[in-house]
Order: C-alpha cells, then sequence, then structure tokens
C-alpha cells in the first residue's frame, strides 16, 4: 500500500510531461504538413549528381619515370 504513495504521483507525473511535449510539438508545427515529405520521398529526381567534392585524381607516375623523364628531356649532358 506504501508503495502506490510513490507510484501514483510519479505516473501523474510522467503523463503531465508526455501532455506537455505533445502539446509543445503541436504549438511548434511538427504535424502541419503530414503529406508533403512521403510525397517529396516519392517524387522523380533528375537532377546530376554532384561531383566529388575536392577530389582531385592525380595521375599517378612510376617514382623512377620522372627522374629518368626529367634527364632524358634536358639534353644538358
Amino acid at each position: 500500500m506504501n508503495v502506490l504513495y510513490l507510484l501514483l504521483p510519479l505516473a501523474l507525473l510522467l503523463g503531465a510531461i508526455a501532455i506537455a511535449a505533445f502539446v509543445w510539438t503541436v504549438r511548434s508545427g511538427q504535424y502541419d504538413d503530414l503529406d508533403g515529405p512521403p510525397q517529396r520521398m516519392l517524387m522523380d529526381d533528375d537532377d546530376p549528381r554532384l561531383p566529388d567534392r575536392g577530389r582531385k585524381r592525380l595521375k599517378r607516375r612510376r617514382p623512377d619515370a620522372s627522374i629518368d623523364d626529367e634527364d632524358t628531356k634536358g639534353g644538358d649532358r
């Protein structure tokens, strides 16, 4: 019986918090447009994909080729 003195106010407090959270979401407009997001999700998006962000594709050179190429191009020897 003594447990009821703790559980009953605790249940009422949790219920009041739940009702206050629901009222807050309604007032802030969370439930205004329930059909828009599902419709936007199903719409076909024909925009091209964005390019990679800042990735530069560098040509891979052989480590020994750059030294050999510079020596043969100069012709100063």
